[in-house]
């Protein structure tokens, strides 16, 4: 949630990195090479990446299977009934079209169970690759390698409908509030530089603790990422409204993405990214959101 979602969960990859990304698994151009030398090299190199990406047959951390993470709960709309392995909800459906072009069909994933900071902090990782809202940020990059994003998000306001913040249009009319988000995430990154209330924003170590708060009036407002936003007010406090979007990345000017999340150094990250934006580029990713995310522009953009 970006990160921070109420878990949203950070940042941005920008489209040059996107292709960077995708670059780390193609062969090199050798167009100024001259000669037969220059023609084995760029066979060479075409070989070692296919071998590298080989469908299938990835170093995965347990051979034959690639192993997915999330954090639990793993929260609609992104999940559905708090079941990873199910397919149903944006995420999961995403992580599955994502190892079947790796070349893992259903049977030969598996799930472990992440919570999201373990996910984007230093150290030996149990996943393969980590799916769970998390925002693409130049921090995060210094201990973690990241996918392509394979989804633009913006970070919403979410209040009780008879609050007296349900009618603000701006940032500034937040100023009073106390506001709570998922610690970790883009919401609490946003809540803190770009509102920047009076008060303190209320750290929460779950989304689910954060909604609880606003429904018992313990905040004002909370700040997640709009599907979760959408689910909020749907389904856990149907009392509540999405007060408006931020535009992009509030904190940064930039598109703020989602990616999937790997070790640092990670032997897969270029096959994952080169996936991901196969995903992108023939449309799976537009018609996967459509079918399980709500429209981003049935909410007011704050000014």
């Amino acid at each position: 949630m970006t990160t921070t979602t109420g878990r949203t969960r950070v940042a941005v990859l920008s489209a040059g990195a996107a292709l960077l990304a995708l670059a780390g698994c193609a062969p090199q151009a050798t167009s100024s090479q001259t000669g037969a030398s220059a023609t084995a090299s760029g066979s060479a190199s075409g070989s070692a990446a296919a071998a590298a990406c080989a469908k299938g047959a990835l170093q995965t951390a347990t051979a034959g299977t690639l192993t997915i993470g999330t954090d639990n709960p793993a929260y609609d709309p992104w999940f559905q009934d708090n079941k990873p392995a199910n397919g149903k909800g944006f995420e999961s459906a995403v992580a599955y079209a994502v190892a079947d072009r790796l070349g893992y069909p259903q049977g030969k994933v598996s799930w472990a169970v992440v919570p999201f900071n373990n996910a984007v902090t230093p150290g030996v990782k149990k996943f393969d690759f980590d799916i769970n809202q998390v925002s693409i940020s130049d921090e995060r990059k210094k201990a973690v390698d990241f996918s392509s994003g394979y989804y633009d998000v913006r970070q919403a306001v979410v209040t009780l409908a008879n609050s007296k913040y349900a009618g603000i249009t701006d940032a500034a009319g937040l100023k009073g509030a106390k506001i709570g988000a998922q610690v970790g995430t883009t919401g609490l990154t946003v809540a803190t530089d770009v509102v920047k209330p009076s008060t303190q924003p209320a750290v929460y170590e779950t989304t689910d603790l954060a909604v609880a708060a606003l429904k018992n009036r313990q905040v004002d407002a909370i700040v997640v990422d709009l599907p979760t936003a959408f689910y909020v007010t749907s389904v856990q406090v149907p009392s509540a409204k999405v007060v408006g979007q931020f535009p992009a990345d509030a904190a940064t000017g930039s598109a703020e993405q989602f990616g999937l999340v790997l070790s640092k150094g990670s032997a897969l990250t270029s096959c994952v990214s080169q996936a991901v934006d196969s995903l992108r580029t023939d449309g799976t990713l537009d018609r996967l959101a459509k079918q399980w995310l709500p429209a981003s522009d049935t909410a007011p953009v704050l000014k």
